[in-house]
């Protein structure tokens, strides 16, 4: 044993083993790479191996892109690869569905390509830079009209293995790389456990936040402050970003019915958490509590809704608001959704239209998948119903959500329910569903008064990145006063028509646009039919091609105008509108939404159309 007189032999012994050990390492070692800030791997030699050449990203997305069948490769025919930082690629799209498509039904394959090109595991990252964004040729359209359905069943599989492992944490394999700076929801006794940081501005690799998957639900601000302007550039005189991403089309159950189990507190979603479950929830991501304005005609029912989130199926169960067509009402409905899913890790949380139930329960009927249904919607934990009033006079339809009820109250999990009008006035829901709505909170939102409606425009310019002056905001506000989505809609137009003339946005200007918006007296009743009708007759069509299912070119433009129109001026929701469309899918109907607003901003003809159909339709319907 040695003692302590042999010590400095030891020393010195110890540091001639590090010294060979060191030399053996160096005399091992090989080339190592590192990524360049162009997106190329440049090697560097630590031996006397010569370097093997490393692909351009440039050219490997190219050769990875043409690879795609034809109906995807027209999603990525505008994206563009940024850079290769360590094993993530950074890709630009223009719009966020088109970064859907890629995080969702082509990140396997694509992912699967790149790795076999640099021989090594490569993940994808998304970024959306709308002025990536072009007018697709007519092929490419008609594509993109049709690939909502298409992308039904993809969307369903995928949910379906993950609803597999309901309260898992785990991160998916196909989570970013690159989260984006989020606000976490605060702390409150019993509730959440630790405290998270307040935001995560860079990645594990050093990398900013600005390339991101979609962005995880907040919790509600302290104080209703306009939103700062987008990161992805100056603030353009008209036109931002106008895309939406439109709910993910209906998901299959899994296969065995799983239990109800209480809804656990956990620690809050981060943002680079996996957002696969935004599929299954069917959650608009811009409809959180952070994007909400909140003023004296919504207070309570904003309260409400925080309340039912922090302690679902405890307090108000069921909560109903109610209130005219564009208030608020699914605004609330998703921010309930996200705040749930940011403050509960695993919770299960489905949206759904009640048109959109009874589609699925007929449905279900026909192809004898009852079972199926039942536990789609008996086996969440917060379930949230937009416009239960068409529930009325289906009589089926109403046996089975009164069941579906009885099951998720009994669980007491949360149910959060939307009506235009109060259930007592429900004249034809039956008495038993409406006598159980009385069971928890009614509320009722109102049109925001002048003030409110101010802060709405400013939210709205500023999420956008719309520039108006105040008074244009006043003015605008003062014209527009019962509906918000008009009242956003109102701001569009203008700062739309001021990009397209290159001229600045003054009350002038706003005047002479909004001319066909503004009720000169009675506001005139204006129908989805009355719409068709008029853009027919303009686009020298027939009815019948407008709403059947032709995609030519000029008939696809021709029926998202009129979608666009039938969203702008009248009260029917999407579904509705997609009916009055050969009953057509309500995701198509986000879209031509989407689409035209922005063109709005892009072609001066299809603005022009826009205006004059808005006229004709209006004084044909004063003089109906």
């Amino acid at each position: 044993m040695p003692t302590f007189g042999d010590a400095p032999q030891l020393v010195e012994k110890s540091v001639e083993d590090v010294d060979r050990t060191a030399a053996s390492i160096q005399a091992a070692s090989i080339k190592t790479t590192h990524p360049s800030h162009q997106g190329r791997q440049e090697p560097v030699e630590h031996s006397g191996l010569a370097p093997e050449p490393q692909p351009d990203l440039q050219s490997a997305w190219t050769k990875v892109v043409a690879e795609l069948p034809p109906n995807q490769r027209a999603w990525l025919r505008d994206s563009e690869p940024l850079t290769l930082h360590g094993s993530t690629a950074i890709v630009e799209v223009p719009n966020d569905f088109t970064r859907n498509q890629i995080e969702g039904r082509l990140r396997g394959s694509l992912e699967r390509s790149l790795g076999e090109i640099f021989h090594r595991e490569i993940r994808i990252a998304v970024t959306v830079n709308p002025d990536l964004d072009v007018t697709p040729d007519p092929d490419t359209q008609a594509i993109m009209i049709s690939e909502r359905e298409i992308a039904a069943a993809d969307a369903a599989a995928a949910a379906a293995l993950q609803q597999q492992s309901p309260f898992s944490n785990s991160a998916a394999p196909n989570q970013s790389a690159f989260p984006h700076q989020s606000v976490y929801p605060p702390n409150s006794p019993g509730l959440i456990p630790g405290a998270p940081p307040a935001s995560a501005p860079h990645d594990e690799h050093g990398a900013p936040a600005a390339y991101s998957a979609p962005q995880a639900p907040v919790a509600p601000p302290a104080a209703q402050q306009p939103a700062p302007p987008s990161a992805h550039g100056d603030v353009r005189p008209g036109y931002g970003d106008m895309s939406t991403n439109p709910p993910a089309p209906s998901v299959a159950p899994v296969e065995e019915p799983v239990p109800p189990r209480p809804l656990v507190p956990g620690p809050p979603t981060r943002p680079s958490e996996p957002s696969h479950n935004v599929l299954e929830t069917r959650l608009n991501p811009k409809y959180t509590f952070e994007t909400f304005v909140i003023g004296s005609s919504n207070r309570f029912p904003h309260a409400a809704a925080v309340a039912v989130s922090e302690a679902p199926g405890k307090a108000y169960n069921p909560l109903l608001v109610y209130g005219e067509s564009g208030l608020g009402k699914t605004h609330l409905l998703h921010a309930i959704g996200h705040y749930v899913r940011s403050l509960y890790s695993g919770a299960k949380v489905r949206y759904v239209s009640s048109e959109e139930f009874t589609n699925e329960f007929i449905n279900a009927i026909r192809d004898d998948r009852q079972d199926r249904f039942k536990r789609r919607y008996r086996d969440v934990d917060v379930l949230l119903i937009d416009d239960i009033q068409f529930l009325e006079g289906k009589t089926q339809t109403q046996e089975e959500f009164f069941h579906t009820f009885n099951t998720l109250h009994n669980a007491n999990k949360q149910i959060v329910l939307t009506s235009d009008r109060p259930p007592k006035r429900l004249e034809a829901l039956e008495d038993r569903l409406r006598n159980r709505f009385e069971w928890g909170l009614i509320t009722d939102v109102q049109p925001p008064d002048i003030e409110t409606r101010i802060a709405i425009l400013r939210k709205k310019a500023a999420m956008e990145r719309l520039t108006a002056p105040p008074d244009v905001l006043e003015f605008i506000a003062s014209k527009i006063q019962t509906n918000i989505r008009e009242l956003e809609g109102a701001l569009i137009r203008v700062t739309a028509f001021a990009n397209l003339n290159r001229q600045d946005v003054d009350l002038t200007l706003a005047e002479i646009v909004l001319k066909d918006l503004i009720p000169e007296g009675g506001e005139p009743e204006i129908t989805a039919g009355l719409i068709i009708a008029q853009t027919a007759a303009y686009f020298g069509l027939s009815i019948d091609e407008l709403t059947g299912p032709s995609r030519g070119r000029h008939l696809v433009m021709a029926r998202q105008i009129a979608m666009y129109l039938c969203r702008e001026l009248t009260e029917d929701s999407l579904p509705k509108i997609g009916k009055h469309f050969g009953g057509r899918d309500h995701t198509t109907v986000m879209y031509a939404e989407r689409k035209i607003n922005q063109l709005l901003a892009e072609r001066r003809a299809v603005f022009n159309q826009v205006s004059e159909l808005t006229n004709r339709v209006k004084m044909q319907a004063r003089q109906a």
